[in-house]
């Protein structure tokens, strides 16, 4: 029995709610991606490319090494597959990728304009900005190597201009929510910035604060 199935059956249950609840943009689409780091190894499992996820079984998630050579799998891998290669490999810490299209965060990423701290708890999990990650054509080793550079800050949500979003965790499990985070963040922020008044952010101490509370999750 394929040890790595369970693993797979999770990434393609991440998929279909990912899905489900519109963080691909269309119910029915193949866009974004999520992969999971098999752990202590340096392999990864991630969905394959041009499938709606509806028609998806465990034995269809591909897995690969860090190279990108394919261990399981017959079907092709996600394009983006180098980036959460670039990703696993720069944050150890890193468990699990979501690539999304979410609408509010989408935003952001056309506004080439990154989100504030604004709520205890999402700093917390997230981190202290929701930083841009400049554009690179998708599924090119220029945007494995940008988004490789940006998640060294350690934050876990990033929007990729004119793209979409990148949400991690150290499981599956947090990268859903952190997805969840960054579209409540990226919600307010934009309805905050639409009644022209200012914006408050939360102050340094409470950034430093919660930069030491990260270091214990």
């Amino acid at each position: 029995m394929d040890s790595t199935l369970d693993i797979r059956q999770k990434v393609l249950d991440s998929a279909l709610w990912l899905s489900k609840n519109d963080y691909f943009g269309a119910h029915l689409s193949s866009g974004g991606n999520v992969s999971a780091r098999v752990p202590g190894e340096n392999r990864f499992a991630v969905t394959p490319s041009s499938v709606p996820y509806n028609e998806l079984s465990a034995e269809d998630i591909c897995l690969l090494d860090f190279d990108l050579n394919r261990i399981e799998g017959d079907l092709k891998p996600s394009i983006e597959a180098g980036m959460h290669a670039a990703i696993y490999e720069k944050r150890p810490d890193v468990g699990a990728v979501a690539h999304t299209h979410q609408f509010h965060a989408s935003i952001f990423s056309v506004l080439n304009t990154p989100i504030p701290p604004l709520f205890d708890e999402i700093t917390m999990h997230i981190g202290n900005q929701v930083a841009v990650i400049p554009y690179a054509i998708s599924g090119t080793d220029a945007l494995a190597a940008q988004v490789g550079n940006a998640v060294t800050n350690g934050c876990a949500c990033f929007i990729m201009q004119n793209h979409g979003a990148l949400n991690l965790g150290g499981t599956l499990k947090q990268a859903l929510r952190n997805a969840e985070f960054l579209e409540k963040i990226a919600k307010v922020y934009h309805s905050a910035l639409a009644t022209g008044r200012p914006v408050t952010t939360l102050p340094e101490h409470a950034l430093a604060f919660w930069d030491e509370v990260r270091q214990t999750l």
